[in-house]
């Protein structure tokens, strides 16, 4: 894959407070890619280094191979959508889109040939007339995006582009988004702090914690083999285990040798942590033998899944196990838990460097 955004050694603070410690990043043409983490982990200012809104204190950004730092904002071939879509109220929809266009003076046809292309690949070509409060707020989200893309940038930024909408039409903008940024070719960079907002939407995700990047992977593989603590217990829901390293295993002094296997060479007796899905885990009588013990603390039901809390006598937080459909399980039951090696990963204890 060809690299079109690097970002090396790039370092960011305010005062005694460091945004940004470090952080490479090597982002692929036509890539949609996600930079996730909670709120104060670094990840909006890199987005606003990259628009030109903050200057790093060191580290560099290039763009095709070109120095991006060197130049205005207004002279990057960027796009930034914003979380709040900052539309002008008292212009059209067509008005809007072609507003950029007219700042830089192209011909009226031109304008008119290229706002009725973008229109129509968002699907408002019948909604040009119509003033934004005359919009669903989906609907606006398209215009914001429309805009953002009418000047053929080599890169759009999006700021949280989805928060502002209910649960219902932020799935279904999951969607065109993806099929958006495929049909126009456009390399996406995504902020948010919504894990399946990230997973839905990236070709690739860079996890930040601290101003720096914890794991860099595509969803299944960071999801299923996280690298670190943080990403194991940030990404989705994770039971973890504390132990020491021992071969294809971890070693508990409350509950024995648990099986796993390990994302690298950890050496014998090293702090290690297991982690294991609630999806992974499986239910089994109390009469079965060779599992983890436990007593059922709660069950609660979501609709196509189970969430069944696990207590375990030695561990302070239960158990999460995930099952499908409504479970037969009731509070107080004896119940033994069992998973696959396979299904469980084992990573030191302590963070490691994140890959590029």
């Amino acid at each position: 894959m060809k690299h079109v955004l690097k970002i090396d050694g790039v370092t960011r603070r305010f005062g005694d407070v460091t945004a940004l410690d470090g952080v490479s990043l090597e982002i692929g043409q036509g890539e949609f890619f996600a930079l996730l983490g909670p709120s104060g982990c670094g990840k909006t200012t890199l987005l606003r280094i990259i628009a030109g809104f903050e200057t790093p204190d060191s580290g560099t950004v290039t763009l095709d191979g070109d120095d991006l730092l060197a130049r205005q904002p207004n002279r990057r071939p960027i796009s930034l959508m914003f979380q709040s879509y900052a539309l002008f109220p008292h212009m059209t929809v067509a008005k809007n889109v072609a507003y950029g266009l007219e700042r830089e003076r192209l011909p009226r046809q031109e304008i008119r040939k290229r706002v009725g292309e973008v229109l129509e690949t968002v699907g408002l070509s019948r909604h040009g007339d119509r003033r934004p409060a005359q919009l669903s707020g989906g609907q606006r989200q398209r215009v914001a995006l429309a805009r953002s893309i009418v000047k053929r940038p080599r890169l759009l930024l999006l700021d949280e582009p989805l928060s502002a909408l209910d649960k219902k039409v932020r799935a279904d903008m999951q969607l065109e988004l993806k099929r958006l940024q495929h049909e126009v070719g456009i390399t996406f960079v995504v902020v948010t702090h919504d894990q399946e907002e990230a997973m839905s939407l990236a070709d690739r995700i860079a996890v930040f914690d601290s101003g720096r990047v914890r794991q860099v992977d595509e969803p299944v593989a960071l999801y299923e083999r996280p690298r670190t603590p943080f990403v194991a217990d940030f990404v989705g829901a994770n039971n973890l285990f504390e132990g020491t390293a021992g071969g294809p295993a971890l070693r508990t002094a409350d509950f024995g040798a648990l099986p796993g296997t390990p994302v690298e060479h950890l050496r014998d007796g090293a702090e290690a942590l297991l982690c294991v899905r609630p999806e992974k885990i499986t239910l089994h009588d109390d009469t079965a033998g060779g599992a983890l013990q436990g007593s059922v603390l709660d069950v609660s039901f979501y609709g196509g899944v189970s969430h069944i809390s696990v207590e375990m006598p030695g561990r302070a937080k239960p158990v999460l196990v995930a099952v499908q459909g409504a479970s037969d399980v009731r509070a107080g039951a004896k119940v033994r838990l069992r998973w696959d090696a396979r299904d469980a990963v084992i990573i030191p204890a302590a963070s490691i460097p994140a890959a590029r």
